[in-house]
């Protein structure tokens, strides 16, 4: 299915000492993700025998020291509503996936989560090493029903244990204005467990792009929203009822980030 550009931003022009500054920030950005990454990852990797509490808890450093490491480096903060719809035991995460932000923020936010991840990801050096250590759903996107199976086994296996499952329905990252077609596997997966969905909209993917190098300062706007109860209703259903909420919320977020804009920009 062919991207759907609704709500798209205008593109901004930078002045060339901006993006200098933007370059070096970025750059040192990235070079303390990797030490991070080569650290944590290497610390995962040899506490192999300590229970995934442990495990969970250094990963969990790793993601707040990068969240916190990209306010100073290159000034992306967060703003958070919705909160009071945060249930007080792990249910079904289903979030817009536009930048690798959402990944680290949800990880610290919602404890213990288990990520559905394409299976690719556990080959790469320490992080995927460790990535394996820490219980994901590691899927082969082209197995197809087979994907699903997995996610649904798997994903109630997690909820037993006591973690929250989150589910990229895109199935992979999109750039800000574009829509992708939502996978069912985590409808399928909230059918079968009949556990809630929690729907997550945000714009990280405005300030960290999903393939550009450069990260531009601002505040990443996250809304938790309501719910979506499962017992009675189909997964054609969850599904359509949680992107409708996701869009509609991304709609409303570009709308407001565009109201709060200087004129000149």
């Amino acid at each position: 299915m062919n991207d759907l550009r609704s709500d798209s931003l205008p593109t901004r022009t930078i002045a060339k000492p901006a993006v200098v500054e933007l370059w070096v920030r970025s750059l040192l950005f990235s070079l303390g993700m990797l030490l991070s990454t080569v650290a944590c990852g290497l610390a995962i990797i040899l506490g192999f025998a300590l229970p995934f509490n442990r495990r969970y808890r250094l990963s969990q450093s790793w993601s707040r020291f990068n969240i916190w490491w990209l306010r100073v480096t290159c000034r992306i903060d967060y703003r958070v509503s919705g909160t009071e719809h945060i249930p007080d035991r792990p249910v079904i995460v289903m979030a817009k996936h536009q930048s690798t932000w959402e990944t680290l923020f949800l990880q610290q936010y919602l404890q213990p989560t288990a990520w559905v991840v394409k299976r690719e990801l556990l080959w790469l050096p320490f992080f995927g090493w460790a990535l394996k250590l820490l219980r994901p759903i590691a899927i082969d996107r082209r197995a197809g029903s087979s994907a699903v199976k997995q996610v649904i086994r798997q994903g109630i296996e997690h909820l037993r244990r006591g973690q929250w499952v989150l589910v990229f329905p895109e199935g992979t990252r999109t750039a800000p204005g574009v829509r992708k077609r939502y996978g069912m596997g985590g409808a399928v997966l909230a059918a079968r467990s009949r556990c809630p969905i929690l729907p997550v909209a945000h714009n990280a993917g405005e300030f960290w792009p999903r393939r550009g190098f450069l990260k531009r300062p601002g505040t990443v706007q996250v809304v938790f929203g309501p719910l979506i109860a499962s017992e009675g209703r189909s997964p054609q259903e969850l599904n359509w009822m949680t992107e409708t909420w996701i869009e509609t919320t991304m709609t409303r977020i570009g709308r407001a980030a565009r109201a709060a804009r200087p004129a000149d920009e």
